[in-house]
């Protein structure tokens, strides 16, 4: 895949390290039969989205763990993620709503990269269908010349392209929001990454060392996930770095990445 760089983007030198997702994967699999130690849902369904060009395939690993956890998982079901257009919007909100009301409960969603801005979106389209949102490595600000994939996005999509939309893609959804990004990212800057904390709004950034292409199987990046699915309806706190202490990963505040 080609990528337009812009001088906002990640260094050449970490798109080119994105190889190492190889080990990430290599990781998940080795570590997965202590995967069944992670903090245990509770059963409500859980959606994952893919990132650009990447399809169920890819979330695949972490639907099954968070399956072994206890969560009713569903991929998108809508083949590979690069076309985006008004029919591609409908059946994307269609499936939020018929999940929650085949459950009979509100969704989580988690989205990985490009995945992650559709379903920032879809919660805030539909608040009352979702219980929580958790993006990876997803650009998130608006800011689209931090990450390397918008050339390739917009030329794929330049029929139906909204460039103002940019501009409204850093304002949170009403739910609890989750960024799980990691500042070795070589697709997406992690500035980008990087939600404004706003007053009565439920948002956390959580770093973690991961590459872009192998976030969403990274081992630690799952405990996340795991660890804010866990969460019982209603009673939302920030993660605690703490748990994992000897572990290099921080939440990091929005002051910081000035």
């Amino acid at each position: 895949m080609a990528f337009g760089f812009s001088s906002n983007a990640p260094h050449l030198f970490l798109t080119l390290a994105e190889g190492r997702a190889v080990f990430e994967l290599q990781s998940f699999y080795a570590m997965r039969p202590m995967m069944r130690m992670f903090p245990k849902g509770d059963g409500h369904p859980v959606i994952a989205f893919p990132g650009l060009g990447a399809s169920d395939l890819s979330t695949r690993p972490m639907r099954r763990m968070l399956a072994d956890l206890g969560y009713k998982t569903h991929g998108w079901g809508l083949g590979r993620n690069r076309v985006f257009n008004p029919e591609r919007k409908q059946a994307m909100r269609d499936l939020v709503k018929s999940v929650a009301d085949k459950e009979g409960r509100k969704v989580s969603l988690i989205g990985w990269s490009l995945g992650g801005i559709f379903v920032r979106e879809l919660a805030k389209h539909a608040p009352e269908y979702v219980r929580s949102v958790i993006t990876l490595g997803s650009p998130i600000t608006g800011e689209m010349d931090q990450t390397h994939a918008t050339g390739v996005y917009e030329r794929i999509n330049k029929e139906n392209i909204d460039r103002a939309r940019y501009k409204t893609l850093s304002t949170p959804p009403s739910v609890p929001t989750t960024s799980i990004f990691t500042k070795t990212d070589g697709i997406v800057h992690w500035r980008g990454s990087i939600q404004e904390p706003r007053k009565g709004q439920q948002t956390e950034n959580i770093e973690v060392p991961a590459s872009h292409l192998g976030i969403g199987v990274n081992p630690i990046a799952l405990y996340v996930i795991a660890d804010r699915l866990a969460q019982a309806l209603g009673e939302w706190e920030a993660f605690d770095p703490n748990i994992l202490q000897k572990l290099v990963m921080k939440p990091v505040k929005a002051e910081s990445a000035a």
